[in-house]
């Protein structure tokens, strides 16, 4: 089955989700470029995420992921994997609506805790209660990542393959965004 992708395709949701797994795997699907925002900022700034945050902060960081997701968006069709908290500014909420879709991969918080809690790439939860800032996140942001256009639910004993599937089931609700060929 082939596909033609009409607009970015905007991965948001916590860290953890799968954002840049399925991600990958959906692009080469769907025969589009993957591009992942925060790889965009480490190249750009030639250090990592967790040194971005620790030399300039939050803020300086955030603006960043500004700036890499516009440019990101308006490079026509692709399977684009954003950071936690991208869609957490309303200015990139509005960015993504109006130049491509958004689809949250939606995950309960045990199972990101499964994932997460053995990476020391990811800079938020470099806190004395991991699990706990975790949870904090998530109570945070679950809200904001309801505004999404499309939500697909990850379950443990789905494979990159399953979810893959799933986010094309959702997307094909989408003609606007994508049509089989």
């Amino acid at each position: 089955m082939a596909f033609r992708v009409k607009k970015p395709i905007v991965m948001v949701g916590m860290m953890g989700a799968g954002k840049s797994a399925v991600g990958r795997t959906l692009a080469q699907v769907l025969d589009v470029p993957f591009l992942d925002s925060d790889d965009e900022i480490e190249h750009a700034a030639a250090m990592s995420i967790a040194e971005v945050f620790e030399r300039d902060g939050e803020a300086f960081f955030r603006a960043r992921e500004s700036e890499v997701l516009s440019r990101l968006l308006a490079g026509g069709p692709a399977v684009i994997s954003t950071g936690g908290g991208a869609f957490l500014a309303a200015r990139n909420r509005a960015e993504i609506s109006r130049l491509g879709v958004s689809v949250w991969l939606r995950a309960d918080l045990e199972l990101l805790w499964e994932r997460v809690r053995h990476k020391s790439t990811r800079p938020l939860l470099h806190t004395p209660d991991p699990k706990g800032t975790l949870t904090r996140l998530y109570e945070a942001r679950v809200a904001i990542y309801a505004k999404a256009d499309l939500v697909v639910d990850a379950h443990p004993g789905y494979t990159l393959s399953d979810m893959t599937k799933q986010v094309i089931r959702v997307l094909k609700t989408r003609p606007d965004v994508l049509e089989e060929v």
